[in-house]
């Protein structure tokens, strides 16, 4: 029989990778107090420090408002086509009983 994976919800993640950070506690007592690999605590701890940088830098507005503006300019690109397509079936029906 299959064993399955366990799922481990983000938030736990972050709790054990904090816990991690603080030093407190060793990699392995951490790992059996939260029943996960000890390997599974220092990839989020690596993880976590890796990405501390990013989140004091402006690098991610400007990647949200880059993804805004694309969002809006297909946005209007849909809106457009439509317009384009209902025009072309009212000409369509127009010119099938004339």
């Amino acid at each position: 029989m299959r064993s399955m994976r366990r799922k481990i919800e983000p938030s736990l993640k972050a709790k054990v990778a904090l816990e991690a950070l603080r030093g407190e506690k060793t990699v392995s007592e951490i790992a059996a107090q939260y029943e996960v690999h000890p390997n599974q605590v220092a990839q989020w701890r690596k993880k976590v420090l890796e990405s501390l940088p990013s989140i004091f830098s402006g690098r991610r507005k400007k990647e949200d408002r880059e993804g805004e503006e694309l969002r809006d300019e297909l946005f209007r690109q849909i809106g457009q086509l439509k317009v384009e397509l209902d025009w072309l079936k009212k000409k369509s029906e127009q010119l099938g009983r004339g």
